[in-house]
Protein backbone atom coordinates (compact mmCIF):
# COMPACT_ATOMS: atom_id res chain seq x y z
CA UNK A 1 0.00 0.00 0.00
CA UNK A 2 1.27 3.41 -1.34
CA UNK A 3 0.19 6.91 0.32
CA UNK A 4 -0.12 10.71 -1.26
CA UNK A 5 1.94 12.90 1.12
CA UNK A 6 3.27 15.31 -0.80
CA UNK A 7 1.79 17.95 -3.09
CA UNK A 8 2.73 20.98 -5.36
CA UNK A 9 0.61 23.54 -6.34
CA UNK A 10 1.34 26.21 -9.37
CA UNK A 11 -0.93 29.16 -9.37
CA UNK A 12 -2.42 30.34 -12.71
CA UNK A 13 -0.17 32.46 -14.73
CA UNK A 14 3.28 30.92 -13.83
CA UNK A 15 3.39 29.47 -17.91
CA UNK A 16 4.05 25.65 -18.57
CA UNK A 17 5.75 24.56 -15.44
CA UNK A 18 8.22 21.17 -15.80
CA UNK A 19 7.41 18.84 -13.04
CA UNK A 20 10.11 15.72 -12.13
CA UNK A 21 10.78 12.99 -8.98
CA UNK A 22 14.44 12.76 -8.19
CA UNK A 23 14.67 9.13 -7.00
CA UNK A 24 16.65 8.60 -4.49
CA UNK A 25 15.33 6.71 -2.02
CA UNK A 26 12.09 4.57 -3.46
CA UNK A 27 14.31 2.64 -5.66
CA UNK A 28 17.30 1.61 -3.44
CA UNK A 29 17.19 -0.41 -0.71
CA UNK A 30 19.52 2.02 1.57
CA UNK A 31 16.84 4.85 2.11
CA UNK A 32 17.40 7.42 4.39
CA UNK A 33 13.20 8.59 3.76
CA UNK A 34 10.04 6.88 2.10
CA UNK A 35 9.89 10.12 0.29
CA UNK A 36 11.78 11.38 -3.22
CA UNK A 37 12.59 15.05 -3.96
CA UNK A 38 10.39 16.93 -6.22
CA UNK A 39 11.56 19.34 -8.18
CA UNK A 40 9.35 22.23 -10.25
CA UNK A 41 10.68 24.32 -12.93
CA UNK A 42 8.77 27.90 -13.59
CA UNK A 43 9.43 29.80 -16.42
CA UNK A 44 9.51 32.98 -15.21
CA UNK A 45 9.65 35.47 -17.77
CA UNK A 46 8.44 33.70 -20.60
CA UNK A 47 4.54 33.83 -19.31
CA UNK A 48 1.57 35.19 -21.24
CA UNK A 49 2.90 38.27 -23.06
CA UNK A 50 1.53 41.88 -22.28
CA UNK A 51 -1.50 43.09 -23.43
CA UNK A 52 -1.17 45.86 -26.29
CA UNK A 53 -4.59 47.00 -25.15
CA UNK A 54 -5.27 50.91 -24.10
CA UNK A 55 -9.20 51.06 -22.57
CA UNK A 56 -11.37 52.00 -23.64
CA UNK A 57 -10.51 51.52 -27.61
CA UNK A 58 -7.09 51.64 -28.48
CA UNK A 59 -4.29 49.32 -29.02
CA UNK A 60 -0.43 50.61 -28.39
CA UNK A 61 1.51 49.47 -32.08
CA UNK A 62 4.94 50.88 -30.66
CA UNK A 63 7.14 53.75 -30.01
CA UNK A 64 10.48 54.75 -31.08
CA UNK A 65 13.02 57.05 -28.99
CA UNK A 66 15.26 57.47 -32.49
CA UNK A 67 14.75 61.17 -32.59
CA UNK A 68 15.91 61.47 -29.17
CA UNK A 69 18.54 63.99 -28.61
CA UNK A 70 19.12 63.90 -32.37
CA UNK A 71 22.21 66.47 -34.12
CA UNK A 72 21.78 67.09 -37.58
CA UNK A 73 24.34 68.83 -39.76
CA UNK A 74 24.60 70.59 -36.35
CA UNK A 75 21.91 71.41 -35.43
CA UNK A 76 19.86 69.95 -31.89
CA UNK A 77 16.61 68.57 -32.75
CA UNK A 78 14.51 68.76 -29.52
CA UNK A 79 11.36 70.87 -28.47
CA UNK A 80 9.08 69.18 -30.84
CA UNK A 81 5.43 69.98 -29.95
CA UNK A 82 3.49 69.21 -33.41
CA UNK A 83 3.03 66.77 -35.87
CA UNK A 84 1.57 66.84 -39.52
CA UNK A 85 1.86 65.57 -42.61
CA UNK A 86 3.44 67.72 -45.90
CA UNK A 87 2.23 65.94 -48.64
CA UNK A 88 4.45 67.94 -50.94
CA UNK A 89 7.64 67.09 -49.13
CA UNK A 90 6.29 63.74 -48.95
CA UNK A 91 6.79 63.24 -45.02
CA UNK A 92 6.10 64.08 -41.58
CA UNK A 93 6.51 67.73 -39.93
CA UNK A 94 7.06 69.26 -36.59
CA UNK A 95 7.77 72.15 -35.20
CA UNK A 96 10.13 73.55 -32.54
CA UNK A 97 8.30 75.43 -29.51
CA UNK A 98 11.03 77.47 -28.97
CA UNK A 99 14.56 77.27 -27.46
CA UNK A 100 16.35 80.43 -25.99
CA UNK A 101 17.29 82.31 -29.08
CA UNK A 102 17.93 79.14 -31.54
CA UNK A 103 15.98 80.34 -34.95
CA UNK A 104 12.29 79.01 -35.09
CA UNK A 105 12.29 75.62 -37.22
CA UNK A 106 10.30 72.92 -39.27
CA UNK A 107 11.69 69.10 -39.03
CA UNK A 108 11.16 66.66 -41.98
CA UNK A 109 10.61 62.99 -40.64
CA UNK A 110 9.67 59.83 -42.58
CA UNK A 111 8.66 56.92 -41.15
CA UNK A 112 7.24 57.53 -37.29
CA UNK A 113 7.80 54.03 -36.31
CA UNK A 114 11.43 54.39 -36.78
CA UNK A 115 11.88 58.08 -37.35
CA UNK A 116 14.32 59.63 -39.47
CA UNK A 117 15.27 63.26 -40.32
CA UNK A 118 15.07 63.67 -44.29
CA UNK A 119 16.49 66.81 -44.46
CA UNK A 120 18.03 70.11 -42.62
CA UNK A 121 14.87 72.02 -41.26
CA UNK A 122 13.14 74.78 -42.62
CA UNK A 123 13.50 78.14 -40.66
CA UNK A 124 10.57 80.54 -40.01
CA UNK A 125 11.04 84.03 -40.97
CA UNK A 126 8.94 87.52 -40.87
CA UNK A 127 8.04 89.09 -44.26
CA UNK A 128 11.11 91.03 -43.96
CA UNK A 129 13.39 87.53 -43.98
CA UNK A 130 14.43 88.00 -40.51
CA UNK A 131 14.40 84.84 -38.47
CA UNK A 132 11.67 84.23 -36.01
CA UNK A 133 13.34 82.71 -32.40
CA UNK A 134 12.71 81.59 -29.24
CA UNK A 135 12.29 84.94 -27.56
CA UNK A 136 9.69 85.74 -29.95
CA UNK A 137 7.52 83.32 -30.76
CA UNK A 138 6.51 79.63 -29.38
CA UNK A 139 5.20 77.36 -32.22
CA UNK A 140 2.92 75.13 -31.16
CA UNK A 141 0.75 73.88 -33.32
CA UNK A 142 1.05 73.33 -37.42
CA UNK A 143 -0.87 72.16 -39.99
CA UNK A 144 -0.34 72.05 -43.81
CA UNK A 145 -3.22 74.13 -46.05
CA UNK A 146 -4.18 72.58 -49.78
CA UNK A 147 -1.58 75.14 -51.18
CA UNK A 148 1.28 73.81 -49.16
CA UNK A 149 1.82 76.67 -47.11
CA UNK A 150 2.26 75.77 -44.10
CA UNK A 151 -0.27 77.29 -40.61
CA UNK A 152 1.53 77.49 -37.36
CA UNK A 153 0.14 78.71 -34.01
CA UNK A 154 2.35 80.84 -31.62
CA UNK A 155 1.78 80.79 -27.62
CA UNK A 156 3.14 84.02 -27.19
CA UNK A 157 0.94 86.31 -28.28
CA UNK A 158 -0.63 84.55 -29.36
CA UNK A 159 -0.61 84.48 -33.07
CA UNK A 160 -1.48 82.00 -36.16
CA UNK A 161 1.01 82.76 -39.18
CA UNK A 162 0.85 81.38 -42.50
CA UNK A 163 4.51 80.53 -43.98
CA UNK A 164 5.42 79.86 -47.53
CA UNK A 165 7.36 77.14 -48.42
CA UNK A 166 10.49 78.78 -48.57
CA UNK A 167 9.65 79.54 -44.66
CA UNK A 168 8.93 83.55 -45.27
CA UNK A 169 5.69 84.49 -43.39
CA UNK A 170 2.87 85.65 -45.97
CA UNK A 171 -0.16 86.28 -43.56
CA UNK A 172 -1.94 85.55 -40.00
CA UNK A 173 -5.06 84.98 -38.88
CA UNK A 174 -7.02 87.30 -36.54
CA UNK A 175 -7.10 86.45 -33.12
CA UNK A 176 -9.89 87.51 -30.75
CA UNK A 177 -8.02 90.18 -28.72
CA UNK A 178 -9.26 88.39 -25.54
CA UNK A 179 -7.10 85.36 -26.48
CA UNK A 180 -4.13 87.45 -25.54
CA UNK A 181 -2.07 86.52 -22.20
CA UNK A 182 -3.07 88.40 -19.37
CA UNK A 183 -1.16 92.05 -18.97
CA UNK A 184 0.14 92.11 -22.09
CA UNK A 185 -3.27 93.92 -23.65
CA UNK A 186 -6.00 95.36 -22.36
CA UNK A 187 -8.19 93.08 -23.29
CA UNK A 188 -6.06 89.55 -22.13
CA UNK A 189 -7.54 86.74 -20.42
CA UNK A 190 -5.61 84.06 -21.51
CA UNK A 191 -3.09 82.42 -19.30
CA UNK A 192 0.82 82.79 -20.30
CA UNK A 193 2.06 79.63 -22.00
CA UNK A 194 -1.47 78.42 -21.86
CA UNK A 195 -2.76 79.78 -25.23
CA UNK A 196 -3.24 78.11 -28.63
CA UNK A 197 -1.16 75.05 -28.18
CA UNK A 198 -3.14 72.86 -30.61
CA UNK A 199 -4.13 73.01 -34.45
CA UNK A 200 -5.47 71.23 -36.74
CA UNK A 201 -6.99 71.32 -40.49
CA UNK A 202 -9.79 69.32 -41.40
CA UNK A 203 -9.19 66.81 -44.45
CA UNK A 204 -11.25 68.54 -47.24
CA UNK A 205 -8.51 71.16 -46.22
CA UNK A 206 -11.63 73.90 -45.75
CA UNK A 207 -12.02 74.56 -41.95
CA UNK A 208 -8.79 75.20 -39.67
CA UNK A 209 -9.07 74.76 -35.84
CA UNK A 210 -7.24 76.12 -32.99
CA UNK A 211 -6.93 74.73 -28.99
CA UNK A 212 -6.61 76.95 -26.42
CA UNK A 213 -4.77 74.91 -23.57
CA UNK A 214 -6.12 76.54 -21.06
CA UNK A 215 -8.99 78.51 -20.00
CA UNK A 216 -9.54 82.24 -20.15
CA UNK A 217 -9.76 83.58 -16.74
CA UNK A 218 -13.08 85.20 -17.73
CA UNK A 219 -14.39 81.48 -18.36
CA UNK A 220 -12.87 80.30 -14.65
CA UNK A 221 -16.12 79.97 -12.39
CA UNK A 222 -16.36 81.80 -9.41
CA UNK A 223 -15.58 78.07 -7.29
CA UNK A 224 -12.55 77.60 -9.69
CA UNK A 225 -13.48 75.86 -12.09
CA UNK A 226 -11.61 76.06 -15.07
CA UNK A 227 -12.37 73.32 -16.98
CA UNK A 228 -13.82 75.34 -19.84
CA UNK A 229 -12.08 75.99 -23.05
CA UNK A 230 -12.59 77.54 -26.15
CA UNK A 231 -11.99 76.55 -29.76
CA UNK A 232 -11.14 78.50 -32.72
CA UNK A 233 -12.80 78.17 -35.76
CA UNK A 234 -11.75 78.98 -38.85
CA UNK A 235 -13.50 78.84 -42.85
CA UNK A 236 -12.13 79.62 -45.76
CA UNK A 237 -14.28 81.30 -49.04
CA UNK A 238 -14.39 80.31 -52.25
CA UNK A 239 -11.61 83.44 -53.04
CA UNK A 240 -9.25 80.96 -50.72
CA UNK A 241 -9.51 84.09 -47.71
CA UNK A 242 -9.67 82.71 -44.54
CA UNK A 243 -12.35 84.06 -41.49
CA UNK A 244 -12.77 83.32 -38.16
CA UNK A 245 -16.22 81.55 -38.19
CA UNK A 246 -17.20 81.12 -34.50
CA UNK A 247 -15.85 80.13 -30.99
CA UNK A 248 -16.75 76.79 -29.97
CA UNK A 249 -16.74 75.72 -25.74
CA UNK A 250 -14.97 71.90 -24.98
CA UNK A 251 -15.11 71.16 -21.36
CA UNK A 252 -11.56 68.84 -20.07
CA UNK A 253 -11.71 66.62 -17.21
CA UNK A 254 -10.67 69.00 -13.85
CA UNK A 255 -6.54 69.32 -13.88
CA UNK A 256 -6.41 68.60 -17.42
CA UNK A 257 -4.99 70.75 -20.22
CA UNK A 258 -5.40 70.27 -24.28
CA UNK A 259 -1.98 69.81 -25.45
CA UNK A 260 -3.05 68.92 -29.40
CA UNK A 261 -6.34 68.49 -31.55
CA UNK A 262 -6.52 66.69 -35.07
CA UNK A 263 -9.65 66.19 -37.34
CA UNK A 264 -10.30 62.97 -38.37
CA UNK A 265 -13.25 64.55 -40.50
CA UNK A 266 -14.61 67.74 -41.35
CA UNK A 267 -17.02 67.50 -38.12
CA UNK A 268 -15.36 65.29 -36.21
CA UNK A 269 -11.95 65.58 -33.65
CA UNK A 270 -9.38 64.09 -32.08
CA UNK A 271 -8.45 65.81 -28.38
CA UNK A 272 -5.73 65.02 -26.37
CA UNK A 273 -5.84 65.98 -22.58
CA UNK A 274 -2.93 65.89 -20.42
CA UNK A 275 -2.03 66.63 -17.00
CA UNK A 276 1.53 66.08 -15.23
CA UNK A 277 2.60 65.25 -11.67
CA UNK A 278 6.15 65.31 -10.00
CA UNK A 279 5.03 61.94 -8.10
CA UNK A 280 2.84 60.03 -11.00
CA UNK A 281 4.43 61.71 -13.79
CA UNK A 282 2.19 62.32 -17.33
CA UNK A 283 -1.66 61.49 -17.51
CA UNK A 284 -2.77 61.12 -21.02
CA UNK A 285 -6.38 60.48 -22.52
CA UNK A 286 -7.38 60.84 -26.13
CA UNK A 287 -11.19 61.76 -26.95
CA UNK A 288 -13.56 61.37 -29.86
CA UNK A 289 -15.63 64.61 -30.43
CA UNK A 290 -17.94 65.06 -32.58
CA UNK A 291 -20.86 67.80 -33.47
CA UNK A 292 -18.19 70.44 -34.67
CA UNK A 293 -20.40 72.01 -37.54
CA UNK A 294 -23.58 72.52 -35.69
CA UNK A 295 -21.73 73.37 -32.54
CA UNK A 296 -23.10 76.37 -30.64
CA UNK A 297 -21.00 79.87 -31.26
CA UNK A 298 -20.20 81.32 -28.25
CA UNK A 299 -18.34 83.88 -28.97
CA UNK A 300 -20.61 86.54 -27.43
CA UNK A 301 -20.77 84.41 -24.09
CA UNK A 302 -18.94 86.31 -21.58
CA UNK A 303 -18.20 83.68 -19.04
CA UNK A 304 -18.68 79.86 -20.25
CA UNK A 305 -18.57 78.94 -16.95
CA UNK A 306 -22.40 79.94 -16.78
CA UNK A 307 -23.18 78.49 -20.23
CA UNK A 308 -25.39 75.93 -20.69
CA UNK A 309 -24.06 72.33 -20.53
CA UNK A 310 -25.58 71.58 -23.99
CA UNK A 311 -23.19 74.13 -25.47
CA UNK A 312 -20.11 72.20 -24.91
CA UNK A 313 -18.96 69.85 -27.67
CA UNK A 314 -20.15 66.04 -27.21
CA UNK A 315 -16.65 63.59 -26.28
CA UNK A 316 -16.05 60.36 -25.75
CA UNK A 317 -13.13 58.89 -24.13
CA UNK A 318 -11.22 56.37 -26.54
CA UNK A 319 -7.84 55.86 -24.79
CA UNK A 320 -6.58 56.29 -21.16
CA UNK A 321 -3.11 55.75 -21.90
CA UNK A 322 -1.36 55.64 -18.02
CA UNK A 323 -3.93 52.22 -18.14
CA UNK A 324 -2.06 50.37 -21.10
CA UNK A 325 1.03 48.95 -21.97
CA UNK A 326 4.88 49.85 -21.24
CA UNK A 327 5.53 48.17 -24.26
CA UNK A 328 9.38 47.72 -21.70
CA UNK A 329 10.16 51.32 -22.08
CA UNK A 330 11.88 52.78 -18.83
CA UNK A 331 11.38 56.27 -17.72
CA UNK A 332 13.72 59.11 -16.89
CA UNK A 333 11.51 60.66 -13.94
CA UNK A 334 8.77 59.38 -12.17
CA UNK A 335 6.00 57.78 -14.17
CA UNK A 336 2.64 55.97 -13.49
CA UNK A 337 3.11 54.32 -16.81
CA UNK A 338 6.87 54.52 -18.35
CA UNK A 339 5.55 54.64 -21.67
CA UNK A 340 4.48 58.08 -20.95
CA UNK A 341 6.66 61.70 -22.01
CA UNK A 342 5.07 65.10 -22.28
CA UNK A 343 3.59 64.05 -25.61
CA UNK A 344 2.38 67.16 -27.29
CA UNK A 345 2.05 66.67 -30.69
CA UNK A 346 -0.07 64.22 -32.70
CA UNK A 347 -1.38 63.65 -35.67
CA UNK A 348 -4.02 60.83 -37.71
CA UNK A 349 -1.64 58.82 -39.75
CA UNK A 350 -4.40 56.39 -41.24
CA UNK A 351 -7.74 56.08 -41.94
CA UNK A 352 -8.84 52.37 -41.52
CA UNK A 353 -12.45 50.30 -41.46
CA UNK A 354 -14.64 49.93 -38.87
CA UNK A 355 -14.11 53.79 -37.68
CA UNK A 356 -10.35 52.68 -36.67
CA UNK A 357 -7.50 55.86 -36.98
CA UNK A 358 -3.84 55.43 -36.72
CA UNK A 359 -2.61 58.08 -34.82
CA UNK A 360 1.00 58.87 -33.96
CA UNK A 361 2.24 61.17 -30.56
CA UNK A 362 5.21 62.68 -30.34
CA UNK A 363 6.58 64.39 -27.20
CA UNK A 364 8.58 67.74 -26.48
CA UNK A 365 11.49 66.90 -24.72
CA UNK A 366 12.20 70.47 -23.80
CA UNK A 367 15.59 70.16 -24.37
CA UNK A 368 15.98 68.25 -21.18
CA UNK A 369 17.62 65.36 -19.90
CA UNK A 370 14.88 64.21 -17.83
CA UNK A 371 12.78 64.13 -20.80
CA UNK A 372 12.57 62.24 -24.03
CA UNK A 373 11.40 62.67 -27.67
CA UNK A 374 9.27 59.73 -28.46
CA UNK A 375 6.89 58.48 -31.06
CA UNK A 376 4.14 56.71 -30.38
CA UNK A 377 1.88 55.12 -32.93
CA UNK A 378 -1.74 53.82 -32.18
CA UNK A 379 -4.60 52.11 -33.65
CA UNK A 380 -7.57 54.04 -32.37
CA UNK A 381 -11.21 53.14 -32.66
CA UNK A 382 -13.26 55.98 -32.62
CA UNK A 383 -16.87 55.12 -32.74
Amino acid sequence: MSEVLDHILVTAGTGAPQYQVVHINSEFADQVSDHDPQVVRLPFGKGKPESRLIPPRATALGYSDSLNKLVHNGVALGGLSSLAFDKRSNSWISAVDNHASDPARIWFLRDLADPTVVRDPLVLKRADGTPYDGTTSDDEGLAVLPNGDYVVSSETEPSIRIFGRDGIQKSSLRVPARFTVTCTTPDGQATGNATLEGLTISPSGHTIVAAMEGALSGDVSASGDATAHRFLVYTQDRHGAWSLEKQVEYRTGAGMRIPEVAAYSDDALLVEEASFSPTTGNAVDLYAVSGLKDATDVSGVPNLSAAPAGDALDKKLVADLVKGPTLGATPLEPQANPLLDNFEGMAITTHGSQHVLGVSLISDDNFSTAQRTRVLNLQVKVQ
